[in-house]
């Protein structure tokens, strides 16, 4: 997820505690928990980025490929960060250190805020195409939730509104508003957002803003926790509607791809969701042939790129933003588009590996590992047809004379079913 997400559902977790406690005994107590818990909150549901700062011990592109949402994204570097988060608190922060102190609901309420920040964070860079190994060192397979797009505005507007409709300058709330309704407009004017969705989001943000306006005549008034606890619950549910979307989702993909090329095996599908729509999806199939799976002779990987809907009467395959999954063609049915197609023969991509050190490396990424070897590169295909350039692209022809990378993480191969020979 990007930071901004990070940030705010942070910032919403640490709100939503504190309001769902009873009061401090006096004001400045009750000031310094809120500040306290909101600023923990935010860090810890950013803390686990801090590996980007290692990302320089690799050439590129596998410093960021393969540290980047490393060990600092794993339970047991959750756990080191946790200590570090609130031992900085304590010696830090004199106002928070006192309060502290003396009030046990804070001390419980300042673990418990850290703790979901991080493993929020975790959680959710492991609901996307991109994935994490949180289990590490114990287990350092790479886990894809395949559910959500890497920038979700579900979550600005979720979190987001009710935290802007608790600031109490009113030039600064309308401010924030505002601010929440022209990137998700302006978004949509770029093409990453259907004009749906927009509405969908407006709606959303309105009826968080009412219920907050509606909640402050209630008992707890300016403190109350009802429209940020609605937020969270709303955000809950559009995770479960993608779940239920993925699966549907998977199902065609497994299908269409049985009748377009019955002799292949499906090893894989990789899906990435659209921004704030459930309908539309982007793939990446991989598949190993021949029709013989146990002939391993003559076996190729097989990557194909496309998009879907899963509710083409409603939102037809043509119609999901181009301008993040590219255009559908001219051969789209409502349904489903076949983009592009490669296919590679294992022995090469075996063999690479083996001779090559920073392609074995660069395989403990790669998900869909494609092969352009008239330019001696390699490209992970969530990311980008095979031969185009983008953050996983590998030069492996020019690392080739150069020294092995040191330091290269552990982390299982996403295709070790397809590496090892048979």
């Amino acid at each position: 997820m990007d930071n901004l997400t990070h940030s705010v559902v942070g910032l919403g977790i640490g709100a939503l505690i504190d309001r769902s406690l009873p009061d401090e005994p006096d004001t400045e107590s009750q000031r310094v928990r809120t500040r306290m818990l909101l600023v923990i909150g935010a860090l810890a549901s950013n803390f686990p980025d801090l590996d980007l700062i290692t990302t320089k011990l690799l050439e590129p592109p596998l410093g960021y490929l393969l540290l980047h949402r490393g060990h600092t994204h794993t339970l047991v570097g959750a756990l080191a960060e946790l200590i570090i988060l609130l031992a900085g608190t304590w010696l830090l922060w004199p106002g928070a250190r006192g309060l502290l102190r003396t009030s046990a609901r804070s001390r419980v309420a300042a673990v418990g805020t850290a703790c979901i920040g991080l493993l929020l964070h975790i959680g959710m860079d492991g609901m996307n195409v991109y994935g994490v190994h949180p289990f590490w060192p114990f287990d350092p397979s790479w886990y894809y939730g395949d559910l959500i797009f890497i920038v979700e505005p579900v979550f600005w507007i979720g979190f987001g509104v009710p935290l802007a409709a608790m600031v109490r300058r009113k030039g600064l709330r309308w401010g924030l508003f505002a601010l929440m309704a022209l990137v998700p407009l302006g978004v949509t004017l770029a093409g990453f957002l259907q004009w749906g969705s927009l509405a969908g989001l407006l709606a959303l943000g309105v009826a968080l803003a009412a219920l907050e306006r509606r909640a402050r005549h209630r008992p707890r008034g300016a403190r109350s926790r009802m429209a940020l606890a609605a937020g969270v619950s709303l955000s809950i549910a559009y995770i479960g509607v993608q779940a239920v979307s993925l699966q549907q989702a998977r199902a065609i993909v497994a299908a269409e791809l049985e009748r377009r090329a019955p002799g292949e095996q499906l090893v894989d599908a990789a899906l990435s969701a659209y921004p704030a729509n459930p309908l539309c999806w982007s793939f990446v199939t991989v598949a190993r042939g021949p029709a013989d799976a146990d002939a391993d002779a003559g076996a190729s990987i097989r990557l194909r790129r496309g998009l879907l809907s899963v509710a083409p009467g409603i939102d037809p395959a043509t119609a999901c933003p181009a301008a993040l999954g590219g255009a559908a063609g001219t051969n789209a049915t409502p349904q489903i588009a076949w983009q592009t197609e490669q296919s590679e023969p294992l022995a090469a991509l075996r063999a690479l590996r083996k001779a090559n050190c920073h392609v074995d490396a660069w395989l403990r990424f790669a998900r869909a590992p494609a092969l352009a070897q008239a330019d001696g590169t390699a490209t992970d295909a969530r990311w980008g047809p095979p031969g185009s350039y983008n953050f996983s692209t590998l030069s492996y022809a020019d690392l080739a004379p150069l020294p092995c990378p040191h330091r290269v993480p552990g982390w299982g191969y996403p295709r070790a079913d397809l590496l090892d020979a048979q």
